[in-house]
């Protein structure tokens, strides 16, 4: 599976090229003989929420997880920061409450003690997964519904899209994505990226 996932994460990568990436992973990305690169930065993370969607078990979203993200994040902290996203996806997917979610991420990935409020005057830049990842879940934690987790994930800056990106995934499991943001972001999408999420959803929305 590792092989067949960085074969189309190079292919839809090379069919926009010139994104925002990560100068390491624009690299991989358009060199199909790059071997991983020992990454603990969030960029793993920040992808790897459909896994948790399309995961049958606990077990298959940390399968999943770890397959798609050790193409490029083989870094012990890499791999953990985008299995705990995938785990709370999928938590949050079956109908797990907030509490039992922060409970299984404390006890197996962060422990996050801090709320927003804490930290917002003083966090920074951070694209490292264990200096991201936990407060990306911390604006899930504190929001009260999908939007509410964007705005948190924002307010808290720093690398504030890939943030929003992971709180977005956990939000969209836990409370779904309402219909008025779903179309405004629908208008800002090719025919082939429409195709590919309807694919998705059509094999694994619940």
């Amino acid at each position: 599976m590792g092989a067949y996932a960085a074969k189309c994460l190079r292919r839809w990568g090379n069919k926009y090229p010139f994104m925002d990436y990560g100068i390491s992973f624009e690299k991989w990305l358009f060199n199909r003989n790059a071997a991983a690169y020992n990454s603990w930065g969030n960029g793993a993370a920040m992808r790897v929420s459909p896994c948790g969607l399309a995961a049958g078990s606990l077990e298959e979203a940390m399968i999943l997880s770890r397959r798609v993200t050790e193409i490029t994040h083989n870094h012990p902290e890499g791999l953990k920061g985008a299995e705990a996203v995938a785990v709370a996806v999928y938590l949050a997917k079956v109908g797990k409450n907030k509490e039992q979610i922060r409970n299984y991420v404390a006890q197996n990935y962060y422990e996050i003690n801090f709320r927003l409020d804490d930290i917002r005057e003083s966090y920074g830049f951070d694209e490292s997964c264990q200096g991201s990842v936990p407060q990306a879940l911390a604006a899930f934690f504190e929001a009260k519904d999908f939007e509410d987790s964007i705005r948190n994930a924002i307010s808290v800056g720093g690398d504030s899209d890939t943030i929003a990106a992971i709180a977005g995934g956990v939000a969209e499991a836990y409370y779904g994505v309402p219909e008025t943001i779903r179309n405004e972001v629908v208008g800002y999408l090719d025919q082939d990226l429409l195709e590919v999420i309807k694919k998705f959803y059509e094999c694994f929305a619940t």
